[in-house]
């Protein structure tokens, strides 16, 4: 995350998407991703939510958002060119004109499942979309009941704290073949 503070530049969009394994510390009322390798006895290689939010917090993208299938990423709450987004309608326009820090994620804190529906939906959605421009809240929206219907996870969608989000949102440009 620190290497992409130097790499990402005003006018550009930030997707950051973790699938793996998260926990939450009660004690210190924070949640954390675990990478492959970590040692869940030593926390030393576990990577806060607190920590996350603050290296979001310093990439000055235009729009970041931040998509976690991992158990407790509900605790939390590839660049392009976005000159496309002139063709776009005026509502997304002016979501694309604000800035954003947004999340979704998988479920809220509790566990999710290792076979993720949420992960499952979110490509389908992806896929079988022909809107050229879709917004990340249209995006959630439009898979938000399938997950639900189809597992026992809620998954969540909103602003990460403190990190800049000015109303804007993240926008999915389909690419032309």
């Amino acid at each position: 995350m620190y290497k992409l503070r130097k790499i990402i530049r005003p006018d550009d969009n930030l997707l950051i998407f973790y699938a793996g394994h998260g926990y939450w510390d009660e004690d210190a009322r924070q949640g954390y991703w675990w990478p492959k390798d970590v040692s869940t006895a030593d926390p030393s290689n576990w990577l806060s939510n607190s920590d996350l939010r603050e290296q979001v917090r310093s990439i000055k993208s235009a729009h970041t958002l931040l998509i976690s299938d991992a158990c407790f990423s509900g605790g939390i709450f590839k660049t392009r060119d976005g000159n496309e987004i002139m063709n776009a309608t005026k509502d997304i326009q002016l979501l694309y004109k604000m800035p954003s820090r947004r999340a979704m994620t998988s479920g809220t804190m509790t566990t999710v499942p290792d076979k993720s529906v949420f992960l499952e939906y979110f490509l389908k959605r992806l896929t079988e979309n022909q809107n050229k421009f879709l917004s990340s809240q249209q995006l959630f929206a439009s898979l938000r009941s399938a997950v639900i219907n189809n597992s026992n996870v809620v998954p969540q969608d909103g602003v990460i704290a403190e990190t800049g989000d000015e109303g804007g949102d993240f926008i999915f440009i389909l690419k032309e073949n």
